[in-house]
């Protein structure tokens, strides 16, 4: 069973109501967020595009952006390698928009996922020399692809590296850490120690896009102009799940208008293909709905077809594609069941049951899909879970991992780097390459380093505020509103109350799959409570604690004993006309 810590964060809770202009409880969220400085408070508060950061703060973007501007009046050829995934679809859509709006000759590859694996490499380099590229520009790679980029330059070619992962480098037996980056003609990645730019956590695109706004700059382009690419480093930021504050707050809420009212055909055709037409887009529709569709082309066949539905200018063509990507996930879904039921058996089967570090080896498994499984295997047992699957070379695997907060993925395969071909990743996320001779080996060590303790593996939920269901009210939901768009880094807030009786329980829906309770507040009103999650379960928990007689009653409406501890969200429900206050319940006990 999960923990539940109530966030206790000390501020002047009063002098920052009456500087941001906005209620105590708001203020108590952006601080248990750890928004304490008052500049970040009231982008986080009033976020605007005159909020944004200067890109000429970033290291080496003017030297990046000088080389462009004179590859676009030389006429030279300019290709973009981007990545895979949604954020590098986003970020190649940035790019070659924004090249092509300055007259640029610009072409983009994308490397296959299975065939290359991730980031450029040494063949998409010779075939740019040979085809008579005289500049690569990368986005959201490239920071550790340090031999590719020596050959470019032993051939002659310009290469500038715009990404936003983690810095490579080495540690000593001391724990002295030697950082290193490539020696491309611009490298820039707001990670880099000696770069200035003040705000790290941009994605991908959100590099590039900053990109561009100084080549904007530089040929007399209006910077208003570069506000259009928004709807796309909206979808990167959200996909890439970077902390959603400073500018990602700012781009994903201007991205998120620009999206409800896009006029770009294949979004239009993945909004109608995914069934969201009419609907109001948010970041559950980006990071859930069509995000994943966009990521399944580049998982089961080739990303191009991503970037080409939001180039493409043709109607038929953008619903030829969106369908495509539509029918893609759904086949991603079915695979991504069948693989999670084999690892969860083998899990349970006891052979990796007691390890803190799950690795797990199962060859069946697309390499495309190891990454959601091992996230969806690190949610279900609260482990940091790495995925490893078979690859085209019969010597070797690949995999994908996903941690947990409590554990630093990169920095442990770090202490690992003499077993592995090739890794890179973030603390929550890693992708991998090692030899299958090696893979015990891999595990043993990762266990056997791993200071992770009981209390580490063990869930929490930190709730925002103890508030008694008296207190909520419409202008309290409506308040609340102000905080979207909700992701990483700005949860929605979550809150408490003890002791509720329960009026009465319903179970709804076609599938039988929504619990609804009536609840009693401590001033006996009601007020509903829906559960989305397994009944089966709730019910089972119940029955443990009170007896079954009590739940048949709590169902039948009779006065029972159950009483319920609950994590619930405030929400107003809207029906042919009315509003009424009900809560969504995330927990319970």
């Amino acid at each position: 069973m999960e923990k539940w810590f109530l966030r206790n964060v000390r501020a002047d809770l009063d002098k920052m109501s009456r500087f941001l202009g906005i209620s105590k409880l708001l203020c108590k969220i952006m601080v248990n967020r750890d928004i304490k400085d008052y500049k970040l408070m009231d982008s986080y508060i009033y976020p605007s595009l005159n909020k944004l950061h200067d890109p000429r703060l970033m290291k080496d973007i003017e030297l990046g952006v000088d080389i462009i501007k004179e590859s676009i009046k030389a006429g030279g050829r300019i290709r973009i390698v981007g990545d895979y995934d949604q954020d590098g679809n986003s970020a190649i859509l940035t790019l070659y928009k924004g090249m092509k709006r300055c007259g640029a000759n610009v072409d983009y590859v994308i490397p296959h996922r299975v065939k290359d694996g991730y980031g450029i490499n040494k063949r998409i380099v010779e075939e740019a020399k040979n085809d008579g590229i005289h500049v690569i520009i990368t986005c959201d790679n490239g920071i550790s692809a340090f031999e590719p980029i020596k050959l470019a330059r032993d051939l002659g070619l310009k290469i500038i590296v715009t990404d936003h992962h983690d810095i490579s480098y080495i540690e000593d037996e001391k724990g002295n850490k030697e950082y290193s980056i490539p020696k491309a003609d611009a490298v820039i990645n707001p990670k880099r120690l000696d770069c200035n730019y003040p705000f790290k956590e941009l994605c991908g695109a959100g590099v590039a896009f900053k990109f561009i706004q100084v080549l904007y700059e530089e040929m007399g382009v209006d910077i208003e102009e570069s506000y259009e690419l928004l709807e796309f480093v909206a979808m990167g930021t959200v996909c890439d799940v970077v902390d959603l504050i400073d500018e990602n707050r700012i781009i994903v809420k201007e991205g998120l208008e620009r999206i409800n009212q896009t006029k770009n055909l294949g979004l239009q055709a993945l909004i109608k293909a995914t069934g969201l037409e009419g609907k109001k887009i948010n970041t559950y529709s980006l990071g859930f709905v069509l995000g994943p569709c966009i990521n399944a082309s580049g998982r089961l066949d080739s990303a191009d077809i991503a970037v080409e539905l939001f180039l493409t200018d043709n109607f038929e063509k953008a619903e030829e594609y969106a369908n495509r990507l539509h029918t893609l996930n759904e086949e991603r879904k079915a695979m991504t069941e069948k693989g999670l039921d084999i690892v969860v058996e083998q899990i349970e089967l006891g052979e990796f049951i007691d390890e803190k570090v799950l690795v797990i080896y199962e060859p069946s498994i697309h390499e495309s899909i190891a990454g959601i499984i091992a996230g969806r295997i690190k949610d279900r047992y609260y482990r940091p879970t790495i995925i490893l699957t078979k690859s085209k070379n019969e010597d070797m695997v690949k995999g994908s991992g996903r941690s947990i907060r409590e554990y630093n993925m990169f920095k442990e395969l770090s202490k690992c780097k003499d077993l592995l071909d090739r890794f890179g990743g973030h603390p929550m996320a890693a992708g991998l390459s090692l030899d299958i001779s090696n893979i015990d080996d891999f595990r043993n060590r990762l266990n056997r380093q791993a200071e992770l303790t009981k209390d580490d593996l063990t869930p929490k939920i930190y709730i925002d505020i103890h508030l008694p269901l008296d207190y909520i009210s419409f202008s309290l939901v409506e308040d609340l509103q102000i905080l979207e768009p909700f992701g990483k880094g700005n949860s929605r807030p979550l809150f408490a109350e003890k002791n509720l009786r329960i009026k009465r329980g319903f179970i709804l829906g076609k599938n039988q799959n929504v619990l609804k309770l009536k609840l009693l507040t401590k001033n006996n009103k009601l007020i509903d409570g829906l559960y989305f999650d397994d009944i089966e379960k709730f019910e089972m928990y119940i029955i443990n604690k009170f007896g079954k007689e009590e739940v048949d009653k709590m169902y039948k409406g009779i006065d029972n004993k159950v009483k319920l501890d609950i994590i619930y969200i405030p929400t107003i429900n809207e029906y042919m006309g009315n509003r009424n206050l009900q809560i969504i319940i995330q927990n319970y006990r």
